[in-house]
């Protein structure tokens, strides 16, 4: 069982960057797709970026495209979310999940019923 554990929300100011963080044990990963998601108060879940854990293969949906990066340290178990240029519309909850799917799939899925999923963590963008 994969258990996920995401670190490094907060408060930011626009303009600013922040790095998050989402720990994963108790499985190997070779065969597992990671994904960013995040909601907003009133708005739904968003999928922002997607990464294949065994070759680093990466997407990004269009409102963060060049300004966010997902990459992962293989010998870590670990998954990053860098977010530059941060705006008070990047402001939500953002939670890490993973599952023994293609990205396209977590992708038509929303993210919904995935394997391991982490509670989630708060960033807020305010001057």
């Amino acid at each position: 069982q994969v258990r996920l554990v995401e670190s490094g929300g907060g408060l930011v100011q626009p303009g600013g960057s922040m790095r998050l963080s989402c720990a994963a044990s108790g499985s190997p990963l070779d065969d597992f797709a990671f994904g960013w998601f995040r909601q907003a108060p009133g708005k739904e879940r968003e999928g922002v970026s997607y990464i294949r854990f065994k070759d680093g293969r990466t997407r990004y949906a269009d409102s963060v495209e060049g300004r966010f990066s997902i990459s992962r340290d293989i010998a870590k178990n670990t998954v990053y979310l860098q977010m530059n240029d941060l705006k008070p519309e990047d402001t939500a909850v953002y939670t890490c999940v993973a599952d023994r799917v293609t990205i396209a799939t977590m992708i038509m899925l929303g993210g919904n019923g995935m394997l391991a999923r982490g509670v989630g963590t708060l960033v807020t963008v305010s001057s």
